[in-house]
């Protein structure tokens, strides 16, 4: 770690916006350990990013809904690095996988099942990880915390039935958005006067396996507002919701 650098932990860093997210920060100087629900994973898109050059990256083993993990990460940086200075809430599920399950996609369809397994990953976990974190945070001189959401959590947008958010309306994955970004405006009015700034971004329709390549934006672009809201400076905003430089309703 060079003396100065920030530290910098992205959940669901070992693919898609996640990966990029972490490769821009690192190209930007930051310490940044990137977490994945599986070590060896994590380990392997550590080793891309070291073969291009970014040797501040490091693997580490974090499946968010785990409480274990959850401990475990943030003992190690206490240990390592004494405060965090950037979390990038990135994980997150649009449907649940591997469940044998096939869900409907109307909203009078909707599922309790389907709710607890996304609400379980895109909001508890979420909540959990930051509390869990939220003393290193609070060590550094300007914390920033970044929760990945998307304009499918928009009420406004919904209600005005937009074409920007027509093209689904799975309620359990856009509400479990809604639901992230109230956390994001509620902590960031708890936290009004400390060193620490917390935003919901919205990154776009990106080229990712969530995205489809259909999806107008690559995975550089994606990860633009992440990284954005990473490295805000102190006249940034907090408690907002935003794409690159365009405000997202609530």
């Amino acid at each position: 770690m060079k003396a100065g650098a920030k530290v910098a932990l992205v959940t669901g860093g070992n693919r898609g916006i996640g990966f990029e997210t972490v490769r821009q920060l690192a190209e930007k100087g930051l310490t940044v350990l990137l977490a994945a629900r599986n070590l060896e994973e994590a380990e392997q898109a550590a080793a891309i990013l070291e073969d291009e050059g970014l040797t501040t990256v490091s693997p580490v083993k974090l499946d968010i809904t785990n409480s274990a993990d959850r401990v475990a990460v943030s003992q190690l940086i206490a240990h390592r690095f004494g405060q965090l200075d950037v979390l990038v809430n990135n994980a997150g599920v649009a449907t649940p996988e591997g469940t044998g399950t096939a869900f409907d996609p109307l909203t009078s369809g909707a599922s309790l099942e389907e709710f607890r397994l996304v609400f379980e990953t895109n909001v508890f976990a979420v909540l959990l990880l930051t509390g869990q974190l939220l003393p290193l945070l609070r060590k550094s001189p300007g914390a920033r915390i970044v929760n990945v959401s998307s304009h499918l959590g928009s009420l406004t947008l919904h209600a005005r039935n937009d074409q920007t958010v027509a093209y689904t309306k799975r309620y359990a994955y856009n509400a479990s958005k809604a639901a992230l970004n109230l956390f994001s405006i509620q902590l960031a009015q708890e936290l009004e006067g400390t060193n620490i700034k917390v935003n919901s971004i919205h990154p776009g329709w990106v080229k990712t396996r969530l995205g489809s390549d259909a999806a107008p934006l690559q995975l550089s672009q994606g990860a633009q507002t992440s990284v954005k809201a990473a490295l805000l400076g102190e006249d940034g905003p907090t408690g907002a919701f935003f794409h690159l430089d365009q405000t997202v309703p609530w």
